[in-house]
C-alpha cells in the first residue's frame, strides 16, 4: 500500500461498502471525503463515530477522522478520484433502478476535471458504467470522454465491484482479488493503480461489461447453491430426516460441496443481484429465476412452519435475531425479519425479539405488543424458540439451558437439539 498525501478521493455513498473503503483509502494517506445524502451520518463520521456494525470499523474511522485524513459532507467536492458506492435496488416487478447512480454520476459532473478518475463500485446492471459515461459525456461537453471521443480522454471511467463478506469488509477490502473494467483499456489501467495503493490481492482488468458481469455471475453461483440447500432442507422435512447431517455427510464425497439453508436469502447482494441478470434476458435465465424463487418461497414455509408451531404450543415464542446474516446489524432484504413480523402481526405480544445487534426494534414492530429481550430472558421466560440467525452468542447456548425448549432450529446452530417434526407445508414459489 503506497501513501499519497496529495492525492484527493470522493467516495459517494457512506453505506456498509462506502465508509470502510473510504477509511481504508484515508489510511494510505490520501485525503477523503465521504459523501452522502444523510445529514446525520455525515455528523457521526466527522465524530469520529460510525453508524454500522463492522468488525474494527469504528477504530480505524476513529484514527483517520482525528488526522484529518477523512470527513464527509453532503456536498460534492472537487478530487482526483471518485469512486460511486451507493445503493442499486429494484423495483417490485424485479427491474433494477440504477437511479443512485445516475444522481451520483450527475453530481461529480458538476465538480469533474482533466485528469479525473470515476470508478463505479455499487453491483449494477450490465451496461451501467457506460450508461454513466454516457451521462458525463451530456453533462461535460467540454471534456473528451474515453468512447466518445478519437482522440486522448481527459478522464478514466471504470467498474470496480466490492465481493467481501459483512463481518470481514476491512479484511477482504484489502485481501480479495479485484476485477476491474474500464470503459477503454487505458481506463481500466488507470483505475489499477488507484486499486494499487491498498489492495494486497491481485487486480485483474477486463472491459466494463465484463466486470459489471462477473459480479452478477458470483451473486447468482451463490443463489442457485443455495436454492438447492433450502429446497433439500423442505424435502428432507417431509421425510423426517436430519437435512444438516444429510449434508455433513454428502460433503464427505470429494466433488460435493452443499452450501447451508436458512429462512431464505437476504442482504443486498444474493437477494438482489440475480435478478439483474433475469431482468436483461428472462428466456435464458430460468435456472437463476428459478433459484430466486425457491429462496424466496423459503420464508413464507419457515413462516407457515413457524405459526403451526406457535398455534399448537401455549406461552410466548423467542425469534432469535433479525439480520440477513450472522453478527451483524444489516437487515436488508432480510428473510429473519420478515419471519418475525409476520409472527408478530398474528401473535402480538406473545412473541419476543432478541438481536444483540440493536438497542430498538425496528419501526415494522410498532404497535405489535412485541418486545426486545436477551438470550438469557427468552431462556429463562420462552418456552419456544425459533433460530432465524447464527450469531455467535446463539451457538454458545449449551444443551442443558435450551432442552426443554420446543426450538424451529432454521440455522443448524444446535444439531443436539430434539427435532420437531414439520407439518406439510405445499410449496409456494414467489412471482
Amino acid at each position: 500500500m503506497t501513501p499519497d498525501h496529495g492525492l484527493k478521493v470522493v467516495v459517494v455513498g457512506l453505506g456498509y461498502i462506502g465508509l470502510p473503503t473510504a477509511a481504508i483509502i484515508a489510511r494510505t494517506g490520501a485525503s477523503v471525503l465521504g459523501v452522502d445524502v444523510t445529514q446525520s451520518v455525515v455528523d457521526t463520521v466527522n465524530s469520529g463515530k460510525v453508524h454500522i456494525e463492522e468488525v474494527d470499523l469504528d477504530g480505524l474511522v476513529s484514527g483517520v477522522v482525528a488526522r484529518g485524513a477523512l470527513r464527509a459532507s453532503v456536498q460534492i467536492e472537487p478530487a482526483d478520484v471518485f469512486v460511486i458506492a451507493v445503493p442499486t435496488p429494484f423495483a417490485d416487478d424485479h427491474a433494477p433502478n440504477i437511479g443512485y447512480v445516475l444522481q451520483a454520476a450527475t453530481n461529480i459532473a458538476t465538480v469533474l476535471k482533466a485528469g479525473d478518475t470515476v470508478i463505479l463500485e455499487s453491483t449494477s446492471p450490465v451496461g451501467t458504467t457506460e450508461k454513466v459515461r454516457d451521462l458525463l459525456a451530456q453533462l461535460r461537453p467540454d471534456l473528451k470522454v474515453p468512447g466518445k471521443t478519437s482522440e486522448g480522454a481527459d478522464i478514466a471511467i471504470a467498474y470496480c465491484p466490492e465481493r467481501v463478506l459483512p463481518g470481514r469488509i476491512l479484511v477482504e477490502l484489502i485481501d480479495n482479488d479485484r476485477v476491474i473494467g474500464g470503459v477503454t483499456p487505458r481506463c481500466a489501467r488507470k483505475a489499477l493503480a488507484f486499486y494499487r495503493r491498498f489492495v494486497r490481492g491481485a487486480c485483474v482488468t477486463t472491459t466494463a461489461r465484463s466486470a459489471e458481469m462477473t459480479k452478477l455471475t458470483e451473486n447468482a453461483f451463490r443463489d442457485v447453491n443455495i436454492a438447492f440447500a433450502n429446497e433439500l432442507s423442505r424435502v428432507a422435512d417431509t421425510m423426517d430426516v436430519d437435512v444438516w447431517e444429510v449434508i455433513r455427510l454428502a460433503n464427505r464425497h470429494p466433488r460435493v460441496n452443499i452450501l447451508s439453508p436458512g429462512p431464505g436469502v437476504g442482504g443486498h447482494c444474493i437477494a438482489v443481484d440475480p435478478w439483474f441478470l433475469v431482468h436483461a434476458d428472462r428466456a435464458n435465465t430460468p435456472l437463476i429465476r428459478t433459484a430466486r424463487e425457491v429462496n424466496d418461497a423459503k420464508v413464507d414455509y419457515v413462516i407457515d412452519r413457524a405459526i403451526a408451531m406457535v398455534e399448537a404450543h401455549a406461552g410466548p415464542v423467542a425469534c432469535l435475531g433479525l439480520a440477513f446474516k450472522a453478527n451483524i446489524d444489516d437487515f436488508r432484504e432480510s428473510p429473519a425479519l420478515a419471519v418475525a413480523q409476520a409472527l408478530a402481526t398474528r401473535f402480538g405480544e406473545r412473541v419476543r425479539i432478541v438481536e444483540p445487534y440493536v438497542d430498538q426494534l425496528p419501526a415494522a414492530f410498532d404497535g405489535t405488543g412485541v418486545q426486545l429481550i436477551d438470550i438469557d430472558t427468552a431462556i429463562e421466560t420462552c418456552p419456544m424458540m425459533i433460530v432465524l440467525v447464527d450469531h455467535e452468542i446463539f451457538k454458545s447456548v449449551p444443551l442443558d439451558e435450551r432442552v426443554d425448549k420446543i426450538v424451529y432450529d432454521t440455522r443448524g446452530i444446535w444439531p443436539d437439539q430434539p427435532r420437531i417434526k414439520a407439518p406439510p407445508v405445499p410449496l409456494r414459489l414467489a412471482s
